[in-house]
């Protein structure tokens, strides 16, 4: 193999894995929002309504993207974001074993920020 397609391959675990990781934490978030309940923390003082729509578009919708890797430094962005409000806002009190969940995410959607998709995406870079 390679160093490239090694380097690619790489990449793309980077990127499908913690993506896929996500979903479980985004599916119920998504499930919720759909059954039409609201009810959410409001971590950044936007009402919970908008905390919750926010929640989905992190969890979610954006790490759908980063998987078939479209838009995929941009759909790490919301990403990044709502993992630094779960880490220092959310669970900011809380012991290191709460949020190290939080922050091993936010590493890994800014690496794939930093490093970009790879070749094996949609965005091909």
């Amino acid at each position: 193999m390679t160093k490239k397609l090694k380097s690619d391959i790489g990449l793309a675990v980077l990127r499908i894995l913690p993506s896929a990781f996500l979903l479980s934490h985004g599916i119920p978030k998504l499930q919720k929002l759909l059954n039409g309940d609201f009810q959410f923390a409001d971590p950044i003082g936007i009402g919970s309504t908008p905390s919750l729509f926010l929640a989905v578009i992190g969890e979610f919708i954006c790490p759908i993207l980063v998987i078939i890797g479209f838009k995929t430094r941009w759909a790490s962005l919301p990403v990044v974001i709502t993992m630094a409000v779960a880490a220092f806002i959310v669970h900011g009190s809380d012991p290191f074993g709460k949020k190290e969940l939080a922050l091993l995410y936010l590493m890994s959607f800014a690496l794939i920020i930093l490093l970009g998709p790879g070749r094996y995406s949609i965005d091909k870079k």
